[in-house]
């Protein structure tokens, strides 16, 4: 996967133009490199929490940004995984933005951390990455999951999860970054997750 720094390009783009009050007259703009912040982590671990909290900090900072919840990309029944329909989806939705000019994601899922490189295959453009792994214990995710999981769902949620959790500690690569969200505050744990990003200048 490859990492290399941030290179600039200079082309012309009418779209961008018109979409920022232009008349679609040609018009050149530096072309920065995507950014891509994947956020991974077992049913409880506080992924769109964390995820929401981050878009909320970097909207604050005024900085650029589209935040992609990636169980809405394939959410159907029956279940379309054979037809990747998921990164079809990503891949026609962050076109779309950064036609409009944007150049960072937030992307949120169970197992991204596991598939970085397919997710980065379709965004297009060779994005630069930083994964996260949220964590937090068993007893956390029991009592996160119980706020919101009625009737019958509940523990067989909760074994999901903790078969997940196991896998993902596991198989998830050695550089992905792992951050615990055990007794934590969701601003404090998204302050550092943006921390490990670099989005935001001191």
């Amino acid at each position: 996967m490859a990492t290399c720094s941030r290179v600039t390009l200079r082309f012309p783009d009418r779209s961008l133009d018109r979409a920022r009050g232009g008349h679609g007259r040609l018009a050149f703009f530096a072309v920065v490199r995507s950014e891509v912040l994947v956020i991974g982590g077992r049913a409880g671990v506080g992924k769109s929490s964390v995820g929401n909290e981050i878009h909320i900090q970097l909207s604050a900072a005024r900085v650029w940004h589209a935040f992609i919840e990636g169980d809405n990309l394939d959410l159907a029944f029956p279940p379309p995984w054979r037809h990747h329909l998921a990164e079809r989806n990503l891949a026609a939705i962050w076109a779309n933005y950064r036609a409009l000019g944007y150049r960072r994601m937030i992307y949120t899922n169970t197992a991204s951390v596991r598939v970085v490189d397919d997710l980065t295959a379709a965004m297009g453009d060779s994005p630069r990455v930083t994964a996260v792994l949220l964590t937090c214990s068993d007893a956390t995710a029991r009592q996160r999951l119980a706020r919101r999981e009625i009737g019958g769902a509940l523990e067989p949620h909760i074994e999901r999860g903790k078969m997940a959790a196991r896998e993902l500690q596991d198989l998830a690569p050695d550089w992905v970054h792992r951050v615990s969200t055990d007794d934590r505050t969701v601003a404090d744990v998204a302050a550092e997750v943006v921390g490990l990003a670099g989005w935001i200048a001191d």
